[in-house]
């Protein structure tokens, strides 16, 4: 099983993408789902491949991956809450 990859930023000076990832970890931690945080604030490398990899150079955290496979971004995690389908979203069923 491919490990959920959550990139986030841990400093942030907006305070929606703060909200926004905490709400992701909050779900993830919930359903009891394991996943690997990594923080594209410690290298602009980092940012670089989180944005190379969703095809947006204007992507901001979180951005959500099953292993190298792209899940989505918040909003589509937060439609597939609302719609009960978070592991179908993060590919795992």
């Amino acid at each position: 099983m491919s490990t959920i990859n959550v990139y986030y930023s841990s400093v942030s000076g907006s305070r929606e993408v703060k909200q926004r990832q905490e709400e992701v970890i909050r779900i993830l931690d919930a359903y009891k789902i394991n996943y690997e945080l990594i923080d594209i604030s410690i290298s602009l490398k980092k940012l670089q491949q989180m944005r190379m990899k969703v095809s947006s150079p204007k992507a901001l955290p979180p951005q959500i991956f099953n292993g190298q496979e792209y899940c989505g971004d918040f909003e589509m995690f937060n439609k597939a809450k609302e719609n009960k389908e978070i592991l179908k979203f993060l590919k795992l069923e």
